[in-house]
């Protein structure tokens, strides 16, 4: 009967009782990296539902509406994995995942997207004017995140309450930008931009919230397991911080996105995959990334955005690669192929940090 109402493939539905499964190895005390693998496991078909729900509520809400619930839960089963390791003190890792979200949405999603797009056509086009203003709210977070390390330049070894001030600061500046971005897009230039309509949904209002409120809460209660196992997890494996919170965390939250963009590209409706990842890629900048340093206040942690020189150099790379390659509103196969090799050879770097 779950099966039917939910729509979910067998696969899926394999990647569900993943989660049972870890809230159980967690119970046992498992082997950390089991434990790690299988909340990851969980947490992906959970991060679907999540996102379907939101569509579903969002298909009868109406377009600013529902553009608006797209972009408040966008990225909500990421957020929710952030907060708890904020809360746990891993700043470290909360920092790279917010970097490499962005980049696993620059790079990754829009990369597969493009390849998928246009592998048996000789080029894709796309809204030039949507790439402009994904990637001038790109350039506007990279000069946020970096505002700290320019200040570092001018003054060695700043006092970190100042750098918490200055990021208190520039997190304000982007959730005013991001207000004014949802009131771009969803209001005064709707017709210009002409956001992709959300497809009707077969389901209810009711059934929407419920699987929205239920997937939420598992994700919530396998996040917390999850990040309290990660530093022996990342240690059992001999990876650092910087490269769990680079490459797997993203991909843990992201994963549902991923395909998404994939399978709308395949079928012709490019604008909606470069909506997706570039849509994606701004709100964890100009949304995510501020909420966090609020609730560093909140938890008792200082979270601020002095980024380390290498997470900055790749999301500058990332930017320029996406607007080099989306801003004349076409592309090819091979573009999309060098976007992931960005990627790859971003996260290689990552690994022997």
């Amino acid at each position: 009967m779950a099966r039917r109402v939910l729509g979910l493939s067998p696969a899926v539905w394999a990647l569900l009782a993943a989660a049972p499964a870890a809230l159980a190895l967690d119970a046992a005390h498992a082997p950390p990296i089991v434990v790690f693998a299988a909340c990851g496991l969980g947490i992906v078909p959970l991060a679907g539902l999540m996102g379907e729900a939101t569509e579903a509520l969002a298909a009868r809400s109406g377009p600013a509406v529902g553009g608006l619930l797209n972009a408040t839960f966008g990225n909500a089963a990421e957020l929710i994995i952030t907060l708890f390791a904020l809360r746990a003190g891993l700043i470290g890792l909360v920092k790279a995942s917010l970097v490499g979200s962005v980049l696993g949405n620059l790079l990754v999603i829009l990369g597969f997207a493009i390849v998928a797009g246009s592998w048996r056509v000789p080029k894709v086009a796309f809204s030039a004017t949507t790439a402009g203003a994904s990637v001038g709210m790109m350039v506007l977070a990279l000069a946020g995140f970096a505002a700290p390390a320019l200040f570092g330049l001018a003054h060695p070894n700043p006092d970190p309450g100042t750098l918490l001030r200055l990021s208190d600061g520039v997190a304000l500046v982007l959730l005013a930008t991001y207000g004014c971005s949802l009131l771009f897009t969803l209001k005064t230039h709707r017709t210009v931009l002409a956001p992709a309509a959300t497809a009707g949904h077969h389901w209810s209002p009711r059934h929407a919230v419920a699987v929205l409120a239920v997937a939420t809460g598992l994700v919530a209660w396998l996040s917390e397991v999850l990040v309290g196992v990660t530093t022996e997890a990342s240690a059992a494996l001999g990876l650092s911080q910087t490269f769990v919170g680079l490459i797997l965390v993203p991909m843990i939250g992201n994963a549902a996105e991923h395909a998404t963009a994939v399978v709308v590209a395949r079928k012709g409706q490019m604008d909606l995959a470069f909506q997706i990842a570039a849509g994606s890629s701004a709100q964890v900048a100009l949304f995510v990334a501020p909420v966090l340093v609020g609730f560093g206040h909140v938890f008792g942690q200082r979270m601020d955005f002095a980024f380390s020189s290498f997470e900055m150099a790749a999301l500058g790379l990332a930017s320029f690669a996406v607007a080099v390659v989306a801003l004349d509103g076409e592309s090819t196969w091979f573009e999309g192929v060098q976007l992931v090799g960005l990627y790859g050879i971003l996260g290689i770097a990552a690994f022997f940090i």
